[in-house]
């Protein structure tokens, strides 16, 4: 993780937003999309302006996982903060792995055990019954206590085998709706981000600020 640059302190709470994350892809998406919505606003990485922990994600939905990143990272550096929560949602599973997503198979970011634990539970369940999403919340908070939220779905299903190595994740599983035939990690980078549900998330959330 890079050294804090920027003493958050320092920052005018009016033009600047922290992002809860230490991707950059992630924070570069958030400002393409955003900033037409928050013009002159500059948006730094939680990483770039000091290090802090991350905090219990306790909650039951995206919804409060995000707003509970998102109210660490405000309380942390005092301006506005932004934060994601997302996950795959399968209907044949009642929703699962849901908001456990990241740690369904009990080790925390593991895709492989993960994804291998998805295709045990769905080995029974026939084509057309593997219909899933995944789903995406990005809420913004600000310290007059003001939260803006942001929610996106991408549609697709669950296949029989993964394919592909340009994703993470659920994403050799996946099969998006509108990408016919292809896993979401056999989609180049631009392809993803245009149909993903985060794109989806802050769409939603640009639409509400503007």
């Amino acid at each position: 993780m890079p050294s804090p640059t920027t003493d958050p302190t320092s920052l005018d709470p009016e033009r600047c937003v922290v992002v809860a994350t230490g991707n950059a892809h992630k924070l570069a998406e958030i400002r393409a999309i955003l900033s037409p919505a928050m013009p002159g606003v500059r948006f730094y990485a939680l990483s770039e302006l000091g290090s802090f922990p991350d905090p219990e994600e306790t909650g039951e939905t995206f919804e409060a996982n995000a707003l509970i990143k998102a109210l660490a990272a405000l309380e942390g550096c005092g301006i506005p903060a932004i934060a994601d929560d997302s996950g795959l949602v399968v209907d044949a599973l009642d929703g699962a792995p849901g908001v456990r997503s990241a740690r369904w198979a009990g080790e925390h970011g593991n895709d492989a055990a993960n994804n291998e634990r998805l295709l045990r539970e769905m080995a029974d369940v026939p084509e057309p019954r593997r219909t899933a999403r995944f789903h995406s919340c990005v809420v913004l908070v600000r310290p007059d206590g003001s939260v803006l939220e942001g929610n996106g779905d991408c549609e697709g299903r669950v296949g029989f085998e993964p394919r592909g190595d340009q994703g993470f994740g659920y994403d050799p599983l996946f099969l998006p709706d509108d990408t016919p035939g292809r896993t979401m990690a056999e989609l180049v980078p631009d392809e993803k981000n245009a149909i993903s549900h985060r794109f989806h998330a802050l769409a939603d959330l640009a639409r509400q600020l503007a």
